[in-house]
């Protein structure tokens, strides 16, 4: 078999950078196998420990080694061809790369840098795989028009629920039916939370601080608790799979930190459990979409999603509804979105 080069360019060499290499190395035989393809890694940059690009491709192994030890990209060794110090904007403007694989910090506030990132990368030839939420919730339609304009790909599954496939299982479910609304559990920290606070009887504040030490959330969490990263992904699901053109402002969000061990008991003596439910769903010509602590019967699919675990249920006419469960986050659980996408972009 002839094998197609799929040249890379990675901006951030975090937790999912460092997994996305790690698998590129490991699986590249079932890659070439499966796929006909050689994922070749030609750059790696940081927003603060450096970056290195070689036209001819880079060494993971030395990669993933400066990872686990300085994570300085400088300690690179030298070699002839061997470039430095090109940040994202220049690698996603000015490699040879095929497709950019964007990972830097999340910013809803503006989406930067992460959305001239992909505009630099579609004006100049090259696709975009992303699990930055900040430019597919602020900068969506611009961004997918730019993509078709250049003729080039853009793939995002890994924005919502890491690489469970809810974005793809969408668009599949698209091509027979019709999606009328999702609904779903989409911040696997918050349910966490209420997992341990039902499960344990334990208060608000002290599940919060279990997160915090299992690296389920942030020093500052309030991205988590207060519904703005689920806001987030329900922007990315409605404008997506819904046709629909909504903004974070339109999202009507409230987080669970009002939640009390006396609303948890409540619910259970009921019969239902809380679940924090982000919604976008048509009413006539409009989007309604929110985030918002809820009361699921225990029948409901995804009442029974339990600790950091996400979930989509889609409303179909032909299916009725389709509930897909499965990882919301974490490194090899995003990497497998990734390279989902930059699979599908190379064949």
């Amino acid at each position: 078999m002839t094998l197609s080069r799929h040249r890379l360019a990675l901006i951030g060499f975090g937790v999912v950078g460092q997994a996305v290499a790690a698998a590129i190395q490991n699986k590249a035989d079932q890659f070439a196998a499966q796929f006909g393809q050689e994922l070749q890694l030609i750059a790696v940059t940081t927003r603060s420990r450096g970056g290195v690009y070689h036209p001819d491709g880079l060494d993971i192994g030395e990669l993933l080694t400066i990872g686990e030890k300085s994570g300085a990209l400088s300690d690179y060794p030298t070699s002839p061809g061997l470039q430095r110090d090109w940040d994202g904007l220049r690698l996603a403007a000015e490699s040879n790369a095929d497709t950019v694989i964007e990972l830097s910090y999340t910013d809803l506030k503006t989406g930067q840098p992460a959305i001239d990132h992909c505009r630099a990368a579609f004006q100049n030839g090259k696709n975009v795989s992303t699990a930055n939420k900040g430019p597919l919730a602020l900068a969506y339609p611009e961004l997918a028009a730019l993509a078709k304009q250049h003729g080039v790909g853009f793939g995002f599954e890994s924005t919502v629920m890491a690489g469970t496939p809810a974005m793809r299982g969408g668009e599949l479910l698209k091509r027979g039916t019709t999606i009328s609304a999702v609904s779903g559990i989409f911040n696997g920290t918050t349910n966490f939370i209420l997992t341990q606070m039902e499960a344990n009887k334990a208060s608000f504040a002290d599940a919060l601080a279990e997160a915090q030490q299992l690296g389920y959330a942030e020093a500052d969490p309030s991205g988590d608790v207060e519904g703005h990263d689920a806001a987030a992904k329900v922007v990315i699901l409605a404008n997506v799979l819904l046709g629909a053109n909504i903004s974070l402002a339109q999202v009507q969000t409230n987080g669970i930190t009002s939640l009390t061990a006396d609303d948890i008991a409540a619910a259970a003596a009921q019969g239902k459990r809380w679940k924090l439910l982000g919604q976008a769903g048509r009413e006539g010509d409009q989007i309604r979409a929110s985030v918002a602590p809820e009361m699921l019967p225990i029948s409901d699919p995804l009442a029974n999603v339990g600790g950091a675990t996400n979930a989509i249920t889609y409303q179909t006419d032909l299916l009725g509804p389709i509930t897909l469960v499965g990882a919301g986050a974490g490194g090899p659980e995003t990497a497998a979105g990734i390279l989902a996408d930059v699979l599908s972009l190379g064949s």
